[in-house]
């Protein structure tokens, strides 16, 4: 790679002195072909045709011609702190009179790939140039739960990565005149959650067997908080308790086949704002619960599978995350994806309560469906206990891994028919 105009002049002078000997090997040919005549001159083409290639991204990168992507991997720091340095026209000794260090060190660095740098050296390089690493941590594939993004502040983030066409696709925005898809979605972002919900204070949870984009998980948190922002606008939110005992008439409403539509009815009494928003492609979501800027509850929820079971028991587990961790000063807004690991700690608390409230532990020790595995069995249980076949049948079949048992009873397709097309 060329670091700078010297090196750039030597180059040129190297690749004109090359070709001038392929020129001579190749008149040289004419008269004594040999295998030996043919390498040597393919050695030189290929000489030439890497020295040209580096002049080239010089003086394109130099000139502007070159767009810069600013955000790049750790292993790809290195070589994208000098484009970056080039592209933006400064020398190795003006950026070294920027940092105030003597340019002999930045030749070193750059000289070197950066490999005597520290830390705290590479961080403060690539403040000055604009340039942003970004890492993901997956943890062992068997025991892995998922992942948390953290930004410093909403400077952190690179406005282009958002899923944009998507994103306007649906209609989350529009563009305005001469206005581009990366400020439109900055600005749709901004305004519907606010640079907080991209800062340290707002560190995002995720329970998910595929660590998600991040961004993409991003773009939907700022549409969910932009549609529980107009709910407390047009004033249908109640007043938030932190008190738990009225789920009793939450879970009422599984009886009924309207019942879901009827839970964002009496969640809205209670302070609790319900979002219906279909995922992102790259997220793998069922569903969110977060705080909205002004301290409201939200709950958002995907329905990625239209089923009864899945729509109580991720409603309920969201409830948990509500009522036991969001406010009790962990800055994390959580989302889950059903199938993920349960070896996290946060997420076994909010499957218990969501398993409890809809069945307490007494009750379902009792339940004979659970042997007998018959329809008939599950639909007499959940007549007793007053809640919907499928609340049983899908803890069954959650508790035997067996998901092509009782397939009668889960209530499939019956849930998205109850939202506005809209929202899905």
């Amino acid at each position: 790679m060329i670091y700078s105009d010297r090196q750039l002049s030597i180059s040129k002078t190297a690749s004109e002195k090359l070709k001038a000997a392929l020129a001579t090997s190749e008149n040289n040919s004419q008269n004594a072909s040999s295998w030996l005549d043919k390498l040597g001159a393919d050695a030189l083409r290929s000489q030439i045709a890497e020295i040209d290639s580096e002049i080239t991204d010089y003086e394109l990168l130099k000139s502007g011609q070159i767009s810069l992507a600013k955000t790049c991997s750790l292993s790809e720091l290195p070589r994208m702190l000098v484009c970056a340095r080039i592209a933006q026209g400064l020398s190795q000794s003006e950026l070294a009179e920027r940092l105030d260090m003597k340019p002999q060190q930045i030749q070193r660095y750059e000289a070197t790939n950066y490999q005597g740098a520290n830390l705290a050296r590479l961080v403060e390089i690539a403040g000055e140039l604009g340039v942003k690493a970004s890492e993901s941590f997956e943890g062992n594939a068997a025991t892995s739960s998922g992942a948390i993004f953290s930004w410093a502040d909403a400077n952190d983030i690179t406005w282009s990565r958002f899923p944009l066409k998507e994103m306007l696709k649906r209609k989350w925005f529009s563009l305005a005149p001469k206005q581009t898809l990366v400020d439109a979605a900055k600005a749709f972002f901004l305004e519907g959650a606010g640079p907080q919900f991209a800062s340290a204070l707002h560190r995002k949870k995720v329970r998910s067997g595929n660590v998600p984009n991040e961004y993409a998980l991003l773009g939907w948190q700022a549409r969910v908080l932009s549609r529980a922002r107009q709910l407390s606008a047009e004033n249908r939110l109640g007043s938030f308790v932190l008190d738990d005992t009225w789920l009793g008439q939450l879970v009422e409403l599984t009886k009924l086949d309207d019942g879901p539509f009827k839970a964002r009815e009496l969640l809205a009494t209670r302070g609790i704002a319900l979002v219906i928003e279909r995922h992102l492609p790259g997220t793998y979501l069922d569903g969110a619960a977060m705080l909205s800027d002004n301290g409201v509850p939200v709950v958002a929820l995907t329905l990625r599978y239209d089923r009864l079971d899945n729509f109580w028991f991720v409603l309920f587990h969201e409830l948990g995350h509500v009522f036991l961790h969001l406010f009790d000063g962990l800055k994390f807004d959580f989302f889950d994806e059903e199938d993920g690991s349960t070896s996290d700690e946060l997420e076994k608390q909010a499957d218990t309560f969501a398993l409890d409230k809809l069945i307490p532990p007494s009750v379902w020790e009792q339940c004979l469906s659970r042997f007998a595995l018959s329809n008939e069995a599950v639909r007499n249980d959940a007549e007793r206990l007053g809640i919907h076949p499928s609340i049983i049948a899908g803890r069954i079949r959650k508790e035997r891994n067996s998901y092509t048992i009782l397939n009668e009873l889960v209530g499939s397709n019956t849930v998205r028919s109850q939202f506005n097309e809209v929202e899905l």
